[in-house]
């Protein structure tokens, strides 16, 4: 199974109808559609791009699948303004990093800028929530990206949180999961 599907299993694990949740990283719109049908016509998904390609893509994408707009919330910004938007907790954050398909891949996910989103999705999640990581390691930077969110995340899990990493030892190029669920106190 690929790990954007596992990505997927993992989420749908945690995810009621109803609830709000964030696409850090439109893209081509494939994890905001999965979310929106998730989460229902009472839902909202917050979906972050600071491509207009890519949330073209998305709208697309959704208007092609009857999705109307009241579920989906398209932001023409970084997952680092993710604080500016969400401002109650959320039941899941889902990141597919690295560059938009067929597009400039020198627009790309940084380091810098994916930790930071990371602890601001961190700090949005709910209780039993559940952030989602598919790193790329295959271009410029990824492997890089890729180690700082395996450390983000055991550093949350040392902390109490549930973590579980799928696919790092099929390649060393290739991409896996990182998936960080958010335990309620004891």
């Amino acid at each position: 199974m690929r790990v954007t599907e596992q990505a997927h299993e993992a989420v749908r694990a945690v995810v009621e109808p109803g609830e709000t949740v964030v696409d850090a990283t439109a893209g081509n719109g494939h994890d905001t559609l999965f979310l929106a049908r998730l989460v229902g016509s009472e839902g909202c998904v917050l979906a972050f791009d600071v491509q207009e390609e890519a949330l073209a893509a998305t709208r697309v994408r959704l208007t092609g699948h009857k999705i109307g707009g009241d579920t989906v919330v398209l932001l023409q910004e970084s997952h680092v303004e993710l604080d500016k938007h969400v401002t109650a907790p959320v039941a899941a954050v889902m990141f597919n990093l690295g560059y938009l398909p067929g597009s400039d891949r020198q627009c790309r996910t940084t380091p810098g800028e994916t930790l930071r989103a990371l602890a601001l999705a961190w700090d949005v999640l709910r209780e039993g929530g559940i952030l989602s990581v598919v790193c790329y390691r295959g271009h410029a930077g990824g492997a890089e990206e890729a180690g700082e969110v395996v450390r983000f995340a055991e550093a949350c899990s040392s902390g109490g949180a549930s973590l579980t990493i799928s696919g790092r030892g099929e390649s060393e190029t290739g991409p896996f999961l990182v998936a960080l669920r958010k335990r309620p106190p004891l």
